[in-house]
């Protein structure tokens, strides 16, 4: 048995990345791994709880996630809510993205429905952006950094592509006439909301490493 990893609760050189998603752990571990602590997901927590998502932004989930996880766990804990913003349907899905097609939604329903909201609508009035924002918190639950990160695409009539999660067979990135489904995971880890949200909050991070090894 994996003899459990213990740090003191104050300095962050163990940073716990908010989520199961195995897709999501994989593009923040990209961006994170430069820095100089451990990193973890709540699937290596079987403590870790189910947070609540009842914030009306993607700003207040992110928090949440960060601060109430923070707090049961004892460790600095990094929350981010993200999700896709049609512009023709007033910003649906939005922060229901993942459950956009209802509780039991897949990808696949969630896709579908997207899909029958926007019959009849023409290419160029099919924009959309994915957005992602994220918020760290210290094991006090104590928000101590923050950032948002967006990509402005479009949404294709059928899917193209098997690679990625979520929406991405149908977000098109206009620059390479390819969806997020198509595009691999190296080109989609440089254009996506959730790397430059991960990579705007890489110096807040330095600077509070920084700050709790002194």
């Amino acid at each position: 048995m994996k003899e459990k990893e213990t740090f003191p609760i104050d300095r962050p050189q163990l940073l716990v990345l908010g989520t199961r998603n195995a897709s999501k752990a994989s593009e923040l571990v990209q961006v994170f791994s430069r820095l100089p602590i451990v990193l973890r997901t709540l699937a290596d927590f079987p403590e870790a709880i189910e947070v609540a998502e009842h914030g009306a932004t993607f700003a207040e989930n992110a928090a949440l996630k960060a601060t109430l996880q923070a707090k049961h766990l004892g460790q600095w804990v990094l929350g981010e809510d993200s999700g896709l913003v049609v512009d023709a349907l007033n910003g649906e899905p939005g922060i229901f993205s993942a459950r956009y097609s209802g509780p039991n939604a897949t990808d696949a329903t969630n896709n579908r429905l997207l899909l029958e909201r926007l019959e009849g609508f023409p290419l160029e009035k099919r924009t959309a952006a994915y957005v992602c924002y994220m918020a760290v918190a210290d094991p006090q639950g104590v928000v101590r950094g923050e950032s948002w990160g967006s990509c402005k695409g479009r949404i294709v009539f059928e899917p193209r592509g098997s690679n990625g999660f979520g929406y991405d067979p149908l977000f098109e990135v206009v620059e390479y006439h390819r969806t997020f489904g198509e595009l691999s995971a190296l080109v989609k880890a440089n254009l996506s909301h959730r790397s430059k949200a991960a990579y705007r909050l890489m110096p807040q991070l330095l600077k509070l490493i920084e700050q709790t090894r002194r």
